[in-house]
């Protein structure tokens, strides 16, 4: 063979891995989006199901009930990355990814077959959690397995820009989980939705499982993992190389805590605590809070693929690490601006009123985790805490005095009395429940478009640092590891330890701190131990 017909050759498979390459993105970017629609559908729903698969009784240990079992789906995510990890890094990306998505998507479709709480009683939300592990399982091996299946595909000129659209999936699959709801709760009527129309977008995802195993099952193995098989360089145990390995081990540990930890607790508050809080804190309708987020996603979602653009021309880290630290400085104001412009006479209620309640009892009271396991409050002070977080009240407590009683503005309600308490606060200015919230429409959307561009900025360059960061032989199961540890345990929990911060000290941003810490010590760790690694060989 002539060496000019090896050249033209040659530049004919470089001008197809182009072409390859797109086609490997789109296929490997759309499977991963219909996975996060179906992990996410349940928490675009969560507060509707407080409703259907708890107990009725106490409606903040309902929602405190429906916020964990979404975060018992992040509880199985770093065991899922060590089970399809390891399985990645042993037979191959592609084999190891259509698993995981049959998994997912099958247990995605027995939600919206399970009978609820009022006729299947407790068994209906030990199964909902189950069926949540099994996601959560299914997840912790789907995310790190794309981005490194891209990355392999990709030259390191645009790594940061191709694996910016994996990146991308979990914003996509939120704005199709809210986009599918939207659209059927538009469809029917609030009751026909609340008895069966839930469950559409569940069984629905049938379909979406058929057609994404039948787009990746078309794709081939990452050229890098066939290289390193071929070479004989693979790991025969990658949990252990991952976790035995010192040098390996510190990497797992950068990772996480310099730069997913932040990453995870910025995506999860401004794409899903602020749902909660639209809903709950401020009163507003779902489909209003929906609404509002959808139009922000859509604005912001561009942001991911230039923050992945721009970390291949001047590197990851420090994007990210500013990111992380914008973040700790405006989240609590950028929901403080959402609490003022999200319901206007809540806020000004709140501004002007006090709300504080005395009592001893409140020392020994039944406290949020109790309320999980029994949820009808049991002492005056958690009825009283409960009915007041319900009606997003903010209070503090103070045990001064024996007896109970609740001091709003300069009026006292002796004891846990729901009528006088009603008209205490009534009569200082509280909206009713039936007035709607009226929010300024532009103005949520502009703050929520900021929590989702920061989330972008910190989210975008993510995955190719991360691929760029381990090694061939243990790079699935270290990816996945780092991205399932920082999201499943730091970010997916988020939503619930704000809710739960919040029932427990009556602020209504109290909530707020977890993710400041999270995001201020990422910026910290990654600035002082996070290497650059824009430009690495990422066939070693």
């Amino acid at each position: 063979m002539s060496v000019q017909t090896i050249e033209a050759k040659t530049c004919l498979a470089s001008h197809q891995l182009d072409r390859d390459t797109k086609r490997i993105i789109f296929a490997a970017a759309l499977g991963t989006v219909f996975e996060w629609y179906d992990f996410f559908i349940y928490g675009s729903l969560a507060a509707f199901f407080s409703t259907l698969f708890f107990p009725k009784g106490n409606e903040t240990a309902a929602l405190l009930a429906a916020l964990a079992t979404f975060g018992a789906g992040f509880v199985l995510r770093p065991f899922g990355a060590v089970v399809f990890g390891r399985l990645g890094d042993l037979v191959g990306r592609k084999k190891t990814f259509l698993v995981t998505m049959l998994v997912m998507g099958l247990a995605t479709a027995a939600v919206g077959l399970l009978p609820t709480f009022e006729t299947f009683g407790w068994w209906a939300p030990t199964i909902l959690v189950g069926l949540r592990l099994l996601q959560g399982l299914a997840v912790g091996g789907e995310f790190g397995g794309a981005v490194t299946y891209v990355a392999e595909h990709s030259d390191s000129e645009r790594r940061g820009f191709t694996t910016s659209w994996i990146q991308i999936t979990a914003t996509l699959g939120l704005f199709l989980s809210l986009l599918v709801i939207i659209l059927c709760r538009s469809s029917m009527s609030a009751e026909s939705f609340a008895s069966w129309g839930w469950r559409v977008p569940f069984i629905g995802s049938i379909g979406l499982l058929v057609l994404s195993l039948y787009i990746r099952v078309k794709l081939h193995e990452s050229p890098v993992f066939q290289q390193m098989k071929a070479e004989g360089k693979g790991s025969k145990n990658p949990i252990a190389d991952t976790f035995a390995d010192r040098r390996n081990l510190r990497l797992v540990l950068v990772a996480i805590f310099g730069v997913v930890a932040g990453q995870a607790v910025v995506w999860y508050t401004g794409h899903f605590y602020s749902l909660y809080f639209m809903t709950t804190a401020l009163k507003m309708s779902q489909d209003q809070a929906n609404f509002y987020l959808l139009v922000a996603l859509t604005l912001g979602t561009p942001f991911f693929l230039f923050f992945g653009w721009l970390s291949d021309k001047v590197g990851r880290k420090w994007i990210i690490v500013t990111g992380c630290a914008l973040s700790a400085v405006l989240m609590m104001p950028l929901f403080q601006g959402l609490a003022t412009y999200g319901n206007p006479a809540l806020a000004e209620f709140r501004a002007k009123t006090s709300v504080i309640v005395h009592g001893n009892d409140c020392t020994e009271d039944q406290s949020w985790l109790g309320q999980l396991f029994q949820p009808k409050a049991t002492k005056d002070c958690t009825r009283v805490k409960a009915f007041l977080t319900a009606r997003a009240v903010p209070y503090v407590v103070k045990a001064d005095t024996t007896s109970l009683s609740v001091q709003i503005g300069e009026d006292t309600v002796a004891g846990f009395d729901e009528a006088k308490l009603l008209s205490a606060l009534t009569a200082k200015g509280m909206p009713s429940a039936k007035t709607p919230a009226e929010p300024n429409g532009p103005m949520i959307i502009a703050i929520l478009f900021a929590m989702v561009f920061l989330a972008t900025m910190v989210y975008g360059p993510l995955g190719a640092l991360l691929v760029e960061l381990f090694p061939v032989r243990i790079r699935y199961s270290g990816v996945s590891v780092a991205l399932q540890l920082g999201n499943g345990w730091i970010g997916g929990f988020a939503p619930f330890v704000a809710t739960a911060v919040v029932i427990a000290t009556g602020n209504i941003f109290g909530g707020l701190w977890y993710t400041i810490a999270f995001a201020a010590s990422t910026a910290i760790i990654g600035a002082l131990l996070l290497p650059e690694t824009r430009g690495r060989d990422i066939n070693t």
